[in-house]
């Protein structure tokens, strides 16, 4: 899928909202209403390494489990989180978050993603409004991210290490 970009502003300072975005834990609670079940891959959810394994609760979704990882972190900039999803896992997921200054002590969250399907059935079943889909719960994502910083209501549950 081509990438997909929304953004938002948020009236704090962009250090604050880059520490609540560095922490993969805190991810659950703005996008829970199409990522759910979420699960730790390790105690330590915050930085590079940290990951979680989550459903994407989408129509016609046989293989629902995904998984995210935090591969690089660019105080207070860009946070790059790459994971993957579908059937075996073959399809890669490329996520970004670019934070700038705005005026006063806004911060302005770009955030971007994109899949890589391995197999032409994969990208046919991705290609049935797939990216519109995804353009409507990331701009969601990002109102409850706002709304989460900002008000500090509308937060979702936070998920914890899996169990074995």
């Amino acid at each position: 899928m081509d990438p997909v970009t929304t953004a938002t502003t948020i009236s704090r300072p962009r250090e604050e909202v880059f520490e609540y975005l560095s922490d993969i834990a805190n991810h659950a609670e703005f996008s829970d209403h199409y990522l759910t079940d979420w699960h730790l891959l390790r105690e330590d959810s915050h930085g590079v390494g940290a990951g979680a394994r989550f459903r994407v609760k989408a129509r016609l979704n046989r293989f629902s489990w995904a998984d995210l990882t935090i591969a690089e972190v660019q105080p207070p900039h860009r946070i790059l989180v790459r994971g993957r999803g579908g059937k075996f896992n073959r399809t890669r997921i490329l996520a970004t978050y670019v934070l700038s200054e705005g005026a006063g002590e806004t911060t302005r969250v770009e955030f971007t993603v994109e899949t890589e399907p391995a197999l032409l059935s994969d990208r046919l079943m991705e290609g049935l409004a797939g990216r519109s889909w995804m353009r409507r719960k990331a701009a969601r994502a990002m109102r409850r991210l706002r709304t989460i910083l900002e008000e500090n209501r509308d937060r979702g549950h936070r998920p914890t290490v899996a169990a074995r």
